[in-house]
């Protein structure tokens, strides 16, 4: 199973190539890349036609997460940073 495959929700998972070391890039969206090859292939890809595909995505998928777990923690540790300090401030102006 994967997420909704959304290209707006998942921006990680554009894959950029360079054709021929020239300053052009093309794009590749590996979700639709890989939503066109279920299309293409409605039977074989219960047979592995969109495997490399899907590993592709899984990877993709696992770094995005990886990112937002780092970006949460972070986050959490200045919280928690701004709740200790506001309890020693309130335990020092009480006493």
């Amino acid at each position: 199973m994967h997420p909704p495959l959304t290209i707006h929700r998942h921006p990680m998972c554009v894959e950029v190539v360079r054709p021929n070391k020239v300053t052009e890039f093309i794009v590749q969206q590996i979700i639709e890349e890989f939503q066109k090859c279920h299309l293409d292939h409605p039977i074989g890809k219960f047979f592995g036609d969109c495997t490399e595909l899907k590993v592709k995505l899984d990877r993709c998928f696992r770094a995005e997460k990886a990112l937002k777990r780092k970006a949460n923690f972070e986050q959490s540790k200045k919280m928690r940073e701004r709740l200790q300090a506001l309890r020693k401030e309130t335990t020092e102006a009480e006493a």
